[in-house]
């Protein structure tokens, strides 16, 4: 189904920086909405439920699993993640753009139930950058950060499969990659006869 809005799906591994590129996309641009995700994982820091991420437990997850409630969950890094296909549904449909910061097997589900979806991968300059980035957040014990660069083999192998790919050396520059995906995918034809279509029956186009 076509949906006035416009949905981007933005995977990356751990310590790439898609989290800070998305907070600052959305702050230049209120139209661009995030998609809160269910998680089992526990708060981090100053997170909180309904904001970050809804947290729930492993049975209240097992509970949305069975009544399908889901358009993609996985395991990523022990802890399942999920979003809600109702949630995505109903700011597209108002003519919103949602924005998704998922792992790439969500992103992956996702285009296959939204064919529309733009799919963003978000690349480190490096493997010692991606490193020292994780060391520096000082969240995590070095066995799991460890863990964190032994799937980011597996996740970047992943990147040719996405629509476009954005290299966080400069924070800056990248943030400019990605609005630019974003101001792009507004303008293109699908996008432009969904968001605007009485323009469009005026001028007799189809």
């Amino acid at each position: 189904m076509d949906y006035p809005g416009n949905l981007f799906v933005v995977a990356a591994p751990s310590g790439a920086g898609k989290s800070s590129l998305v907070k600052a996309l959305m702050e230049l641009d209120s139209q661009v909405q995030p998609s809160i995700s269910h998680t089992t994982r526990a708060p981090r820091g100053q997170e909180r439920h309904g904001r970050e991420y809804y947290f729930v437990s492993e049975q209240e997850f097992d509970a949305m699993v069975l009544a399908d409630a889901f358009v993609e969950w996985a395991f990523v890094h022990g802890r399942r993640y999920g979003t809600s296909k109702r949630a995505i549904e109903e700011r597209i449909a108002q003519g919103a753009d949602v924005i998704l910061e998922i792992d790439y097997q969500g992103a992956l589900q996702i285009k296959r139930i939204f064919a529309n979806a733009v799919l963003v991968f978000i690349l480190p300059p490096s493997w010692d950058e991606l490193r020292s980035r994780l060391e520096r957040r000082g969240e995590d014990s070095p066995e799991v950060i460890e863990l964190r660069l032994k799937n980011a083999a597996e996740e970047l192998s992943k990147a040719p499969e996405f629509d476009f790919v954005i290299i966080n050396e400069l924070f800056e520059r990248a943030l400019f990659d990605l609005k630019a995906i974003v101001h792009a995918q507004r303008l293109k034809y699908s996008a432009q006869r969904r968001a605007r279509a009485e323009t469009f029956q005026a001028l007799n186009i189809p």
